[in-house]
């Protein structure tokens, strides 16, 4: 999807809460597998975390306040389109490794999983959204609570990570969305002058 300011954005089109949850302990990391992926869709790989009132599996996704958690973006532009983070998880088994951060809060809690493709992103609303969502259950004796950004406010059309052409050398990226949050450690990238958090 193209239009950031729809609540499709959330969670992916059409996306209803998920009746389960997947418990996790706070600082563990768990792996997420996609069943394919196109090595043509370039693009960054993000991770937000937003705190449920109470059961996940009702809750309004327009109402969720997101923290950034993890992020990879453009890791080696020697040869454009470059290398990126949707590559390492292709290379990977189409698989992400994310880690909840230690100090989050136990509770129950909606982990939005997202790749955005660049691949048309030289064009105004080209770049294109893959959101999921997945329901935990946070265990551990963490106190805070990742927050602050409606999902509808991640990303603008004109945001230099979105309106972006990777067929051409980008000297450093700059992955969209909020700063990541507090809590959350950065991902190191194997080319820092080419990766921009």
């Amino acid at each position: 999807m193209s239009d950031n300011s729809q609540q499709d954005i959330v969670c992916h089109k059409s996306a209803t809460p998920g009746t389960d949850s997947i418990p996790v302990t706070a600082g563990s990391s768990i792996d997420l597998q996609w069943n394919t992926w196109p090595d043509s869709h370039h693009g960054p790989v993000i991770d937000y975390l937003a705190k449920c009132s109470g059961s996940c599996s009702s809750v309004d996704k327009s109402t969720l306040s997101w923290g950034k958690i993890d992020q990879g973006g453009l890791i080696d532009d020697s040869a454009p389109p470059g290398k990126w983070a949707s590559d390492q998880l292709l290379a990977n088994n189409v698989t992400w490794t994310v880690k909840i951060p230690a100090s989050v809060a136990p509770g129950n809690y909606v982990l939005r999983h997202e790749i955005i493709g660049l691949h048309s992103a030289g064009n105004a609303n080209g770049a294109q959204n893959y959101p999921q969502c997945i329901n935990l259950a946070i265990t551990g004796s963490g106190s805070a609570v990742p927050s602050g950004t409606a999902a509808t406010a991640f990303y603008k059309a004109t945001d230099p990570g979105i309106l972006i052409s990777i067929y051409q050398t980008i000297s450093s990226y700059t992955i969209p969305g909020p700063a990541l949050w507090s809590g959350a450690k950065k991902r190191h990238a194997k080319a820092p002058k080419a990766f921009v958090a």
